[in-house]
């Protein structure tokens, strides 16, 4: 049988972003993660992917251990409430520093989805893709599955790229909670 999937950004969407997260001790999660992904993963049973951006590596602003500390920090806190991210990708590379073979995993591109795809055998036309930024709605269009802006700050800036490409995302929200509860009745057939 195969599964369907929620993807999310990490940085701005997970957990609070102070700009190259590599230091586990500064993780913090926005609220209702916690809630909102157990709710997913346990009631549901959508595997729960992290597909994230972290040129930082190939910038020399982090190290790989780093971006792995702080992905299993993120496990540690669903843990302690009996969940947690199924699977995390992410691409080290960006085009100004590296090849495009290597930049190619890069967000916007489907890449990372794909990978994971083919890994968990998930069915994309029944997957979801939460993020803050346009990259991360137009690797969702890319992909295939359906985009979910979260915007914490209430900042159309972002909303307002995405319109002028033409590249709108199926649903904008202000809280985490508010996108999974849109994945939770559009996945039962509900959503409005």
């Amino acid at each position: 049988m195969q599964n369907h999937a929620v993807f999310f950004d990490r940085d701005n969407t997970l957990n609070y972003d102070p700009g190259y997260l590599g230091d586990p001790n500064q993780v913090k999660l926005f609220p209702g993660v916690i809630e909102g992904i157990k709710k997913l993963r346990k009631q549901y049973k959508f595997k729960i992917i992290v597909i994230s951006n972290q040129s930082g590596i190939t910038r020399n602003i982090l190290r790989e251990s780093d971006v792995i500390a702080v992905n299993e920090k993120i496990n540690e806190l669903l843990r302690e409430h009996d969940t947690e991210i199924d699977d995390f990708f992410y691409c080290p590379y960006h085009p100004d520093f590296d090849p495009p073979e290597l930049a190619k995993c890069r967000k916007p591109s489907p890449f990372m989805i794909y990978q994971s795809a083919k890994k968990h055998d998930l069915q994309l036309n029944k997957s979801y893709l939460v993020g803050d930024s346009p990259a991360d709605i137009e690797c969702a269009k890319n992909a295939g599955v359906k985009s979910i802006l979260v915007n914490y700050n209430k900042d159309n800036k972002t909303l307002d790229i995405l319109e002028r490409t033409g590249k709108t995302p199926d649903f904008v929200c202000a809280t985490f909670l508010e996108a999974c509860n849109y994945i939770i009745e559009d996945y039962e057939g509900v959503a409005s």
